[in-house]
């Protein structure tokens, strides 16, 4: 029998399962939804029960419409969004809510309670910052830990383990307490490259305690992604995923780097040799990261790293990323007059509302790219949650200019294509960046769920000048997670060698004639000036008695 390997990938709004052959073929997949509260002050929590009765179960239902047997399951991975989770000794949910309840354990990675405590540690101006980027985020787990000391210090206090989430799902599959190089480096200030925790930044930043147990409640042993894990499933989670005890487990990725995994060593079409260091990978989910790899490091002001190992063994990452993508993208629609119309227009047409706004912007031309042209006197700075890179200004927000009274399908459509222009000219930004300091920029690979968005992957490379590919699996962050699971269980040596024999490159999409590059450089001057507003309005109001005070 041929063995599969099983990806697991939670998000911010469900968890998913897919089942892949050794050739990256996709098998089976699965979803199930997980619970999240939203509270007054960028407060977002959820629970690490739920999320992992979620996996549970979604790992079930993909293993029954694969048909397999547990048998056939040569290993698992786990990737997820960059979360904090508190357990106690006895591996218990511990608190982060002010409401007390333990089943909220889980402080969600857009939860942005910790903006002044990330302040106060840039401010110490410490040498570990020049490895995110010389300016930390209140993303970071650092910022949150110092906000929970000083706001919930029973919880603080009671917790054994501070976990990213992707390594509570490992240690929930096996009790190993292994954290995966790629958490600790990209989110908690891990020096992968010195294979050492900073014990001068957490004693500057006020969290020496952290250091006095030497380092037992943040990650005493670091591993690379895909290293197995202690003896494989546990009795007790091999009962709950349906699975066998002992099936290797692969230490875990965080979501986006899953998806790089999965994405950037994709064979070509003719089976050409892939240089790394000459793809981007762009996942597009709730939140956007785009990431370069490189063979020697790269200081990038306001974006994220270098990391050392943090997603492809051997090779320094860096991230740059946007706070708010589909999310953003949703909640523009939503806000439209013409929601609830063009939602049941698109449900009488059984598409979603997006692939629908979509399908009518683009019917409207004879090139997928001229679609952009609905967007030219509409203009969107989709911050929503402040800008993660270039900028590093968690305290941005959106700005829309060109509205104008109509409040018809039409009007939706425009705004819906102006958001799409807004995300590429900030991945436009941060490829700034990183060209001014000489990272290769050839193609970049596009996941996530708005990837099969034919009209984002074009507008991303009028924009960009780059081609735009999609992999050629439907589901590349699945992919990235089962190759965790696939090289835990020896099918392949190293997660280099999975990407090359488990992914591929597929449909591309060419940047147009100039006149669209043309009109996408005018847009950006636009947008440029709407981030200068943003900046100086709230400068301006900052002082202003009466106000919150809070950006």
């Amino acid at each position: 029998m041929q063995q599969a390997f099983i990806g697991v990938d939670v998000g911010t709004a469900s968890a998913r399962a897919g089942i892949f052959d050794v050739h990256g073929t996709l098998l089976a997949t699965a979803r199930h939804p997980i619970a999240v509260w939203h509270e007054a002050g960028d407060v977002v929590e959820q629970s690490s029960t739920d999320i992992w009765n979620a996996c549970a179960q979604a790992v079930r239902e993909a293993m029954k419409i694969a048909g397999l047997p547990a048998s056939a399951i040569g290993g698992i991975g786990f990737d997820a969004t960059c979360s904090l989770v508190l357990l106690d000794a006895g591996a218990n949910p511990v608190s982060v809510s002010s409401s007390g309840d333990p089943a909220r354990n889980v402080i969600v990675w857009m939860d942005h309670r910790a903006t002044g405590q990330a302040q106060r540690i840039n401010q110490t101006g410490d040498d570990v910052l020049r490895y995110v980027g010389g300016i930390i985020s209140p993303e970071m787990q650092t910022p949150k830990l110092l906000w929970l000391k000083e706001n919930l210090p029973a919880s603080y206090a009671g917790a054994a383990h501070f976990l990213d989430l992707a390594d509570f799902l490992s240690f929930r599959a096996t009790g190993s307490t292994a954290r995966s190089i790629c958490t600790v480096t990209c989110k908690w200030t891990y020096l992968s490259h010195e294979r050492r925790w900073s014990d001068t930044y957490f004693e500057r930043i006020g969290l020496a305690e952290l250091v006095a147990d030497r380092h037992a409640r943040i990650g005493a042993e670091i591993v690379e992604p895909g290293t197995p894990l202690a003896r494989g499933l546990s009795e007790t989670a091999a009962a709950e995923l349906g699975l066998l005890p002992g099936t290797p487990v692969g230490a875990s990725l965080i979501d986006a780097h899953a998806g790089g995994v999965g994405t950037i060593g994709g064979r070509g079409r003719d089976g050409e040799p892939v240089r790394l260091q000459d793809r981007l990978a762009y996942i597009m989910g709730t939140s956007a990261c785009i990431m370069a790899t490189t063979v020697e490091p790269a200081f990038l002001t306001g974006i994220w790293g270098p990391y050392f190992s943090a997603m492809v063994p051997g090779f320094w990452l860096n991230e740059g990323g946007q706070s708010a993508a589909g999310a953003g993208i949703d909640h523009l629609v939503r806000s439209h007059p013409a929601f609830a119309e063009a939602t049941a227009a698109a449900k009488a047409e059984g598409l979603g509302l997006l692939d629908f706004l979509e399908q009518r912007a683009t019917g409207r031309f004879a090139r997928t790219a001229d679609a952009a042209r609905l967007a030219r006197d509409i203009h969107v700075l989709p911050e929503f949650l402040g800008n993660r890179s270039p900028y590093a200004d968690p305290q941005a927000r959106a700005v829309i200019a060109g509205l104008d009274l109509d409040d018809g399908i039409d009007s939706l459509e425009r705004l819906f294509v102006a958001g799409l222009c807004g995300l590429a000219y900030g991945v436009a930004d941060i490829l700034d960046v990183m060209r001014s300091r000489g990272l290769s920029c050839e193609m970049m690979v596009m996941s996530g769920g708005a990837s099969r968005s034919r009209l984002a992957r074009q507008i991303m490379a009028d924009t960009t000048g780059l081609v735009v590919a999609l992999p050629a699996t439907p589901e590349p962050v699945l992919l990235g997670a089962a190759m965790l699971g696939a090289v835990a269980g020896k099918a392949y040596p190293s997660i280099a060698d999975a990407m090359g024999a488990m992914s591929g490159i597929g449909e591309l999409a060419m940047p147009t004639a100039s006149e669209m590059a043309d009109l996408h450089a005018a847009k950006r001057r636009v947008s440029t000036l709407l981030r200068t507003m943003d900046r100086e309005s709230r400068t301006i109001m900052r002082n202003v008695a009466g106000g919150h005070g809070g950006r």
